[in-house]
Parts: C-alpha cells; structure tokens; sequence
C-alpha cells in the first residue's frame, strides 16, 4: 500500500502542466459527459450536408406533419423536414457563439493589456469607456443594437463580439496587474525586452486560464443571445435555420399545444448545449485552479 502511494504520489509530481490540468479535468465526471456530448453534437453539426437526410429548405412534406417513419421530427409549417433543419441550425448557432467569443476575446484582451501595463490615462480611458458599456442593461443593449442594423447572421455576430467584451477586459486588467509587479516581468524589462515580448510571451501566456474559463461563459451566453433574437425576429432570418427561429413558431398557442415536435427537439439542444457548455467551463475553472488538490 505505502509503495503504491508513494509511486502513485511521484507520478503526480513529475506530470507535466497539461497532464495535471487533464487529471483533474477528468475527476469532474459530469463535465466529462459533456464534453462528449458538445462533441458529438457539433460533429453532427459539421457534418450536417452529409447527414441530414433533406435540403433544409426543400419542402419535402406534409405541412405541421407529425414524426413518422420517413421524417422522424415531422415537418414545419410548410412542409420542410424538422431534423435536417435542427442538424443545419446547430451549425448556425455554434458558429454564432464561437465567433462572437473570439471576436469578444480578442477586443478584451487586447484593451485589458494595454489598460493593465501601461496605466495612467490608458488605463483610466479604457476602464471608463468599459464601465459606460457595462452600465447598460446588457439585453436592452443588445436589442436596440439588433434593432438598429439590418439583421442578419454576421450582423448578430458582430454585435454579440462588440457587446460582451467588457468582463474580458476587466478580467485581463486586473491579472496584468499583479503580474507587472512580478520579478520576471521586471527582469524582463530590466533586461530591454522588446514591448511585444513581454505582453505576449510573458504577461498573456500567465492569464490565459482565466480568459479561458471566462470564455466558455460567454459562449453559453452568445448562444442563448442569438436564440432570444432569433426567437423576437431580430436575428438570423428565415429560411435560413437556427436554433432560435426554429422556435420561432413556439409563439402560437396552437403550436405549443398542439404541435410539440416544431419547438421542444429545438428547445431542448439549446437547454443541452449551454448547460454542457457551462458544466465544462466550471470543470476547467477548478483544473485551472494552482490551489486545487484533486
């Protein structure tokens, strides 16, 4: 038993980082299931065209026909098959989320950067124009941003990218911060590195775990946007499909009672997705942690 736990305990000493970050990824079982699970839906997502057995747009049926043998999620209002449109909308919406939280990422990062290393009016400009942002009711924003430009795909994911990058930025500020005063910054500066060095090959490289984990946050909620626009007609436009205009149609009572298989598959992959999204960023904050034992 001793010569176990000895072993087992200079293992864990001479992993490397991502090795470490792995283990304790891997102790978050939930997490773990949804990693999968995001996995194979946006696999099902990439690989709609050869999946899918219908054109999303071709009208292929009965019009609200209900799931049968041939179309097993029935058929839209006009007769369009629901599980080739629910294969092509997921594409829709994670490309929504995953471009809205790099463009985000990048304009956060970039301005906590230069607000965090350089200081004084930089700083003091950036953090001001941030906190003028941030006082806005953030859904309020995004609709009258939504409502002002013409909507469309990359309309809503510009909007989403220029609305959600003041928690990034603040996020950076404070950890540029604390690492400016570290010796090896100092002795980097000291030592005549150039600018460029130090901020991304030093500085970034040590706040990447929390822009990660941050980032996951705001991919849920980039998603959850797009489908609260789409669902209000602001977002991407029919006949193109996504998740939230296939929800559209949710809006009648007929619907809703009546014909289940139009709202609840859509429904139900973004309730999946975003709670999965969010299980996996809450594992890579505690694998991220330094302080974490498990």
């Amino acid at each position: 038993m001793k010569r176990n736990e000895e072993k087992k305990r200079r293992d864990i000493v001479s992993e490397s980082y991502l090795q470490t970050i792995g283990r304790r990824f891997m102790h978050h079982h939930l997490a773990v299931v949804s990693l999968v699970v995001v996995a194979l839906l946006a696999g099902a997502a990439l690989l709609a065209p050869v999946i899918a057995p219908y054109n999303p747009d071709d009208i292929v049926g009965p019009f609200s026909g209900a799931p049968s043998g041939e179309f097993w999620l029935g058929t839209d209002q006009i007769g369009r098959d629901v599980l080739s449109r629910l294969l092509y909308a997921m594409r829709i919406s994670l490309l929504v989320g995953v471009m809205a939280t790099l463009i985000s990422t990048v304009i956060g990062v970039v301005l906590g950067l230069i607000a965090g290393y350089f200081g004084g009016v930089a700083d003091m400009a950036i953090m001001r124009f941030t906190d003028m942002v941030m006082s806005f009711p953030y859904i309020l924003l995004v609709l009258v941003a939504a409502a002002v430009f013409k909507p469309g795909l990359w309309n809503i994911i510009l909007i989403l990218g220029f609305v959600d990058w003041p928690g990034i930025a603040r996020l950076v500020r404070g950890n540029v911060l604390n690492l400016r005063e570290t010796n090896f910054v100092k002795g980097n500066i000291v030592a005549g590195m150039p600018l460029r060095h130090i901020l991304f090959s030093e500085i970034l490289p040590n706040t990447v775990a929390p822009i990660l984990v941050y980032a996951t946050s705001v991919l849920a909620l980039s998603m959850l946007d797009e489908a609260a626009l789409s669902f209000l007609g602001l977002g991407v436009q029919p006949p193109t499909a996504s998740l939230g205009n296939m929800l559209n149609g949710a809006q009648s009572l007929t619907v809703l009672t009546k014909q289940p298989w139009l709202w609840i598959p859509a429904g139900l992959l973004i309730v999946i997705l975003v709670m999965a999204i969010n299980f996996i960023g809450d594992a890579l904050r505690d694998a991220l942690d330094p302080g974490s034992r498990r």
